[in-house]
């Protein structure tokens, strides 16, 4: 069993950056591929990014591409999510996932990972 626990959520102003972490527990981070998702109450959860076991594949999410950056240390079961330039409508909870896969391609789904943080709050002012 597999467990994320994100941190570096916070309030912002609109412009300003962040930085999530997400710390896994296992010994096998290498062969996960992982992604951020967010979501806002009464929405869907919509993937944000995604990245494979050794970083060199990355996918973003058209409303973010640019703008945010997909990271891991895998020596440090960490994967890290830069978001610069920040805008109200990117507050949301965002959450962390993983799922143990020979993929080496980042996954863009939702039911397509198995492990699941519990979240951490990004909240954007104008």
């Amino acid at each position: 069993q597999v467990q994320l626990v994100e941190s570096g959520g916070g309030l912002v102003q609109a412009g300003d950056s962040l930085r999530l972490s997400c710390a896994a527990s296992g010994r096998t981070f290498s062969s996960y591929v992982m992604g951020w998702f967010r979501q806002v109450p009464g929405k869907e959860r919509e993937f944000v990014a995604g990245i494979n076991g050794n970083g060199d594949h990355i996918y973003y999410a058209e409303t973010v591409k640019g703008r945010f950056s997909i990271s891991r240390a895998n020596a440090k079961n960490t994967v890290y999510l830069q978001m610069n330039t920040l805008k109200p409508e990117d507050a949301a909870v965002y959450y962390c996932a993983g799922v143990e896969t020979r993929s080496d391609y980042p996954l863009p789904r939702r039911y397509e990972y198995d492990y699941w943080g519990q979240g951490t709050q990004v909240t954007v002012s104008s």
